[in-house]
């Protein structure tokens, strides 16, 4: 029985997001392990079946991210449902970038509380330690998730594009920023400098110093973009000391 033309489209852009999620975590995570080889030669040694396992969820991950956003794109073509846009001037230039804060901002508020209540003794053992099962994180680790705790993460963009207005280049910003930032926090070596890591700035940002302390501790460090909700909360127990002091004092050579 042949399926409806709406049908029809909407599993076609949920499979081609699929894919774009997909690939571009093999891309990116593969791009950051390479810097982790020439950087850090050996640093991933005996963790070949780990990071076989990471990739694995990782590409279920990726159907389950792809899936809403799918829906979600196929809706804002053909039927506008979202508050996506393309013309610059349907909002304050000054917009754009507060934009792509405020989501951040969001998501990161969403992040921190799913995490917290991914930690409780039932949940954690369900779903949240497949993640933890990265001893230590690596940079393919980012999107290694049960799929319960994919589909906590998976529906926040989607859901903020039909409340909050953003530009399509803003969106892409977010994406960009989210995955990036996913990876570098996971990469088990603090990639940024150590002026940047131990500066004012930096006790507000999460960098791998920051994150791997989680994965050290678990009852701490649950934030995803910024630290103010673990400060505001007393759950910011600092920096990896191990990555924090090997943090290069200046930028990674190219």
């Amino acid at each position: 029985m042949a399926l409806d033309a709406p049908l029809t489209a909407i599993i076609a852009s949920a499979a081609a997001m699929t894919a774009i999620v997909g690939v571009r975590y093999l891309v990116t995570s593969g791009l950051f392990a390479w810097i982790t080889g020439r950087v850090r030669p050996g640093h991933y040694d005996g963790l070949d079946s780990q990071i076989r396992r990471e990739i694995l969820w990782s590409l279920l991950s990726a159907a389950i991210y792809g899936i809403p956003a799918g829906v979600v794109a196929w809706g804002w073509q053909a039927h506008g449902w979202t508050r996506i846009y393309t013309d610059v001037r349907a909002q304050p230039l000054c917009w754009l970038p507060v934009s792509v804060l405020v989501y951040l901002l969001l998501h990161d508020t969403w992040f921190y509380w799913t995490h917290r209540w991914m930690h409780r003794p039932r949940v954690f053992k369900l779903a949240h330690a497949v993640h933890h099962a990265s001893r230590p994180p690596t940079a393919w680790a980012a999107m290694s998730f049960h799929p319960l705790e994919a589909l906590t993460g998976a529906v926040v963009v989607p859901a903020l594009v039909f409340f909050v207005p953003i530009h399509v280049g803003a969106l892409g910003a977010v994406l960009t920023i989210m995955t990036v930032m996913g990876i570098t926090n996971h990469m088990g070596w603090e990639m940024f400098p150590r002026p940047l890591v131990q500066s004012r700035i930096g006790r507000w940002l999460i960098t791998a110093s920051h994150h791997h302390r989680h994965h050290e501790s678990y009852r701490c460090n649950y934030g995803l973009y910024f630290r103010h909700w673990d400060h505001l909360c007393g759950t910011d127990r600092g920096l990896s000391d191990g990555l924090a002091q090997d943090a290069s004092p200046r930028a990674v050579p190219r």
